[in-house]
């Protein structure tokens, strides 16, 4: 059997055609600056503003709360260092994670060189950040924290509400920061339900382009400008908005909202294929963690009274393990059969991956770890094909010794 199988789809995702429409339009025929103040900057204005609301609907948001970055690095980095400069007379206390993307722990690493104390928490061995262990480092010089809702690596849902209820239940000023990436249209959230007062967001996740994100900015909630030189995005994110990426991101965040239901019980069944079938065909193999992760797919994706604490993984990750063979090894040999994985998140371009670290696993299972991660358009049948080239892996590669 010869296949192309794309799970790679947490570092980027193949464009909806709903997205690839919509922007040919507006590049063809709506291709004004949408501060301009004639017709055709006021058709480019009416584009903009329906893209902020389908985002902010697939997230329960207002559409003021939204401004569109460049991406959800940009985001997360506005949300750091615009943090520490408006709050930094209130204290010099950070909360992070050992287990953030490093759009978040290295502008929190640039802070600590530059004198915030700040304090990394581990997960528990089931890769989350627990509500006590967050509780028992919040103090009254806290200004900021950010733990992320969804784990890019192993897919581990954080309980980001519970962190938000206990810094009102102690009536701190502590502004709470959650990359949501791997969780729009993923996992059922809403602003409200966790809590938090910045959510980043992006849209190469959700099958909408590469070059625009967002960030959600609760009422009340001030953040230093991170660019400068325009009245755009209500004057406090400057530049010519990006009018094609930001209507394809909004499409696709109406798509993925709309279609929420029907794509997460498909990828649970292919998540759930995968690891009986590779338990069958593969000895050692390893299910980094719970098969049967809690995840909650029967209600709406925006629903307020979604507890997050309830579900533990989002069902587009998985995270496995072959101990006794190197990553890189399996990668080669999976991309030589047309199989696209990873073994942590892009970014790192092949580094030890930090989260797995960060849970204490064995070193021949980090060693041997890969993300497998799924979107709409993946099939059983690449599932299958997918066993079947790691069995023969196993059976064709050396084991390290």
């Amino acid at each position: 059997m010869d296949m192309k199988v794309y799970f790679d789809n947490a570092a980027s995702t193949r464009v909806c055609d709903e997205a690839i429409d919509v922007m040919t339009t507006v590049m063809r025929d709506c291709y004004g600056n949408p501060s301009s103040l004639h017709e055709c900057g006021f058709s480019a204005k009416k584009f903009l503003e329906n893209a902020r609301c389908e985002v902010a609907a697939s997230m329960g948001a207002k559409p003021e709360n939204i401004c569109f970055t460049s991406g959800g690095t940009e985001a997360n980095n506005w949300s750091v260092f615009g943090s520490a400069e408006k709050y930094a007379r209130k204290g010099k206390h950070i909360i992070t994670s050992a287990i953030e993307h490093s759009a978040v722990s290295d502008p929190i690493k640039k802070l600590e060189n530059s004198g915030w104390d700040v304090t990394y928490l581990y997960p528990d061995e089931n890769g989350r950040i627990t509500g006590e262990v967050f509780a028992d480092v919040l103090c009254e010089d806290t200004v900021f924290a950010s733990i992320m809702l969804v784990n890019n690596e192993t897919g581990v849902v954080n309980p980001v509400k519970a962190y938000s209820d206990e810094i009102k239940r102690r009536k701190l000023d502590t502004v709470l920061h959650t990359d949501a990436i791997q969780g729009l249209c993923k996992i059922p959230f809403t602003v409200k339900s966790t809590g938090a007062d910045l959510i980043t967001v992006s849209s190469h996740k959700i099958h909408g382009p590469k070059g625009v994100g967002a960030l959600y900015i609760k009422d009340g909630v001030k953040i230093a400008p991170f660019i400068l030189g325009g009245s755009h995005e209500k004057g406090i994110r400057g530049g010519t908005e990006a009018l094609p990426a930001a209507v394809g991101f909004g499409k696709a965040a109406e798509s993925g909202m709309t279609e929420y239901g029907s794509v997460s019980a498909h990828v649970l069944s292919l998540r759930e294929y995968i690891i009986k079938r590779l338990h069958d065909e593969v000895p050692g193999f390893v299910c980094i963690l719970n098969e049967d992760a809690k995840f909650s797919g029967n209600c709406g994706i925006t629903d307020d009274k979604v507890d997050l604490c309830n579900i533990s993984n989002s069902p587009f990750i998985l995270p496995l393990s072959l101990p006794g063979y190197m990553s890189e090894v399996l990668m080669t040999f999976l991309s030589g059969e047309g199989i696209c994985v990873s073994r942590s998140a892009a970014c790192k371009k092949g580094a030890r991956s930090r989260t797995l670290e960060a849970m204490k696993l064995r070193n021949d299972v980090i060693d041997g770890a890969l993300r497998i991660s799924f979107s709409r358009y993946n099939t059983e049948e690449e599932a299958e094909y997918f066993v079947q080239m790691m069995k023969r892996a196993s059976q064709v590669l050396l084991k390290k010794l």
